[in-house]
C-alpha cells in the first residue's frame, strides 16, 4: 500500500525502541520509551505558506507526542506536520 501525505505532512518510520533488560526483567512494550527519531518515507507537496524542507530518506528528530500513529500492512508509522519535526540528522 502506498501512502502520499497531503500538504505539509510527512510519513515517518520510527526507529525501534531500545529493549532494555535489567536482572532478567523483561520490560513490556507499553513501558518502553517512545522513540524520538525516525526516517522520512514520504512527504506532501507543502503549502503556499510553507515549503517542504525535509525530503524522503531524511533521518529526523521529533517531539515525544508528535504525530498520529497509523498501522499499514502490520507496521507502525507516524504521520505528522513538518512543523512537528525538530531537526534533520545529518551524517
Amino acid at each position: 500500500m502506498t501512502v502520499k501525505p497531503l500538504a505539509d505532512r510527512v510519513l515517518i518510520e520510527p526507529t525501534p525502541a531500545e529493549e532494555v533488560t535489567m536482572s532478567g526483567i523483561i520490560i513490556p512494550d507499553s513501558a518502553k520509551e517512545k522513540p524520538l527519531k525516525g526516517k522520512v518515507l514520504a512527504t506532501g507537496n507543502g503549502t503556499k505558506d510553507e515549503e517542504m524542507v525535509v525530503k524522503e530518506g531524511d533521518n529526523v528528530l521529533y517531539g515525544k507526542y508528535a504525530g498520529t500513529e497509523i498501522e499499514l500492512d502490520g507496521a507502525k508509522y507516524l504521520i505528522m506536520r513538518q512543523a512537528d519535526i525538530l531537526a534533520v540528522i545529518e551524517g
